[in-house]
């Protein structure tokens, strides 16, 4: 175990709090904008990945810090940020929470009127997909600190999720907003919005619904600006890719961008010093001219597999990115000798530095589930200081700095400790078979 010297070194000064914080992508934005972030994430890989990148970890299951371990969030924390498991809202999950929007909307309703939570509880446990209740989470976070003594409430909110939530962020705004029943009078501006990725210079088309509330005095809240054009793909008239629609750079100082394609994204990337990015394989005759094959929501049929050219945005990257299929040429898809994108590659194309150090398994899936760094500066920036993260802030984004082993294996105490707290199962050990004796 460490000194507790050394764990007030690692959680001093924090001032966001990352609910559902899988391998950091709030959390690497906000480093980069300045502020420090603690994340809870059940998933022991996810928690890896954070400890190697030095980012500070509490391995547990939301739900059970707030209702036992609250006390050990630092009392400097202001902000609750998060994106709750989307699984059961996504198109691509099995549904069940979107069939359930109005049902979670009257349990959002009946947390603030100050029902029962024992009895709320028990009737979270009936729906049919257990992961739709985490949405409500940080609604009971924000409830738990205006109740706790010694805690003031969260001076800022933001909260990220599929577009299906959308519905569900605008009955927390305009309870935000009215600050009754067990919000005690604490009132938010808040505003929510649909946010296209691509809209925001990361290289994938990504659709997200996002909140997000401040206490007043700042100002209303005005939608994001957007930094650069929507990407529109007319399948049906495909001769001239849209790379060659858009102007790269700005017509006028301050107006928008084309949007980042993949091989801009991933050259630029390779360019970096010591980057474990390498496009060679992905050239033909010199130049990045590759197209991308996706087996996502295609049920299995080729016929229904879509593609997307080099110098057009990825597809969302999903935790099966690792499935898409990458060719250079035509005569490499007939005969099916394909390329993949490698994990760091796949986290260059959801905005994650260069050289990140994923750790752990599953890294496929940690990528896909993150939410996309450079959204993530735009969001937490204008929430946070009203403005866009400068161009300065931007371009360091894309390397991150060197995290001392020392400092993973501190960070590690301080998230598993001794293991005793952490999600039941998560630190088993597959131990292999002895040879039988001669």
């Amino acid at each position: 175990m460490n000194s507790p010297g050394v764990k007030i070194h690692h959680l001093d000064g924090i001032k966001i709090l990352d609910l559902f914080a899988g391998p950091g992508g709030l959390d690497v934005a906000a480093h980069f904008l300045g502020f420090k972030s603690i994340g809870i994430e059940w998933d022991r890989n996810a928690c890896e990945t954070r400890y190697a990148a030095g980012l500070p970890t509490i391995h547990a299951d939301v739900s059970v810090m707030r209702e036992s371990r609250f006390a050990e969030i630092p009392s400097t924390v202001d902000v609750l940020a998060g994106g709750p498991p989307c699984q059961s809202f996504s198109v691509a999950g099995n549904g069940k929470g979107r069939r359930a929007l109005e049902t979670v909307k009257k349990f959002i309703h009946r947390l603030v009127d100050g029902e029962d939570e024992a009895r709320i509880d028990e009737d979270l446990r009936a729906l049919d997909d257990p992961r739709t209740a985490l949405v409500l989470e940080p609604l009971r976070w924000l409830l738990k600190a205006i109740d706790t003594e010694g805690r003031d409430p969260y001076k800022v909110i933001v909260l990220e999720q599929v577009p299906a939530a959308l519905p569900l962020w605008e009955v927390y705004a305009k309870l935000l907003r009215g600050g009754e029943g067990r919000l005690k009078g604490v009132k938010y501006e808040a505003e929510c919005w649909q946010l296209k990725t691509e809209q925001f210079g990361v290289p994938q088309t990504r659709t997200r619904a996002v909140l997000v509330a401040r206490r007043p005095g700042h100002g209303a809240i005005a939608p994001l600006k957007a930094t650069h054009f929507p990407f529109d793909l007319h399948r049906g008239k495909r001769n001239v890719a849209q790379a060659e629609m858009f102007p790269a750079e700005p017509a006028t100082p301050g107006g928008k961008q084309r949007w980042l394609s993949m091989a801009e994204a991933l050259e630029s990337a390779s360019s970096l010093e010591n980057s474990p990015v390498d496009v060679s394989r992905l050239r033909r005759n010199g130049r990045m001219e590759f197209f991308v094959v996706s087996n996502y929501g295609s049920g299995g049929d080729p016929k229904n597999r879509g593609q997307r050219l080099s110098s057009e945005p990825a597809f969302t990257v999903t935790g099966k990115v690792s499935r898409n299929k990458v060719y250079k040429s035509m005569a490499e898809y007939e005969a099916d000798t394909s390329e993949r994108f490698t994990i760091h590659e796949s986290g260059v194309l959801q905005t994650f530095p260069h050289n990140f150090p994923w750790s752990g398994n599953d890294q496929a899936q940690q990528v896909g589930n993150a939410v996309p760094p450079r959204l993530g500066m735009h969001v937490l920036s204008w929430a946070l200081r009203g403005s866009p993260p400068s161009d300065d802030e931007l371009v360091a984004a894309a390397t991150w700095p060197n995290t001392p082993r020392t400092t993973t294996a501190e960070l590690r105490d301080i998230g598993c400790g001794d293991q005793s707290q952490c999600p039941p199962g998560s630190h088993k050990v597959t131990r292999s078979r002895r040879k039988p004796a001669p």
